[in-house]
């Protein structure tokens, strides 16, 4: 059934179709994140949502990938959500700013102890000699931390999408698709609605 998408925001319905999704899709949370090179070199992968509100929409990763790179370098990014099951999208652009060394702490204290172990020991996007070295490495930071806590390496953060543009797209019949588009000049402006031809 339709969303009819009634509010004059794009937060609200944002979290009524995230909420569906899951419920009705496993990892509901995947999003694509496109980012680009200072001359415009596009790239794109799978990241996962840790934090939606008001502010942005917030996922972490290491400080020495190449989309943290890329994000140095342009420091704007779109995010896509695809859920096949509710034959529903929706598509965010915006700028890109570091979230806090608090949020990250606190988020990386929720991650079970083998993931934190796992982001110490990665050097993202770096070249990798073997498995075996990776799996060495884990197993070393293991015997050093311990029973003691695993604390967040510096080189572990999150990022914020500050969303200028919010698209919301929902399938039709005979590709008489349904589509909505949320857009402000910056994050002090208020939100024009417009719908789209499919």
């Amino acid at each position: 059934m339709t969303d009819e998408i009634a509010e004059a925001e794009p937060f609200a319905p944002f979290a009524r179709w995230f909420e569906l999704a899951m419920r009705s899709e496993k990892l509901a949370e995947t999003m694509m994140l496109a980012t680009a090179t200072r001359d415009g070199a596009p790239s794109v992968r799978a990241v996962l949502l840790k934090g939606a509100d008001a502010n942005g929409f917030v996922f972490y990763t290491n400080l020495e990938s190449r989309k943290a790179e890329e994000l140095r370098a342009n420091p704007r990014a779109a995010l896509c959500f695809h859920w096949k099951s509710l034959d529903r999208q929706i598509r965010i652009e915006g700028r890109v700013e570091p979230a806090s060394a608090a949020e990250a702490d606190a988020y990386f204290a929720t991650r079970p102890r083998e993931s934190r172990i796992g982001a110490c020991a990665s050097r993202q996007s770096r070249p990798l000699a073997s498995r075996a070295a990776l799996e060495a490495e884990v197993e070393r930071l293991t015997k050093d931390f311990g029973d003691g806590p695993v604390t967040r390496p510096a080189y572990w953060r999150g990022y914020r999408l500050i969303p200028l543009e919010i698209e919301f797209w929902q399938n039709g019949p005979f590709r008489l698709h349904d589509r909505i588009v949320f857009r402000r000049a910056s994050p002090q402006q208020p939100w024009s609605k417009t719908r789209l031809y499919p």
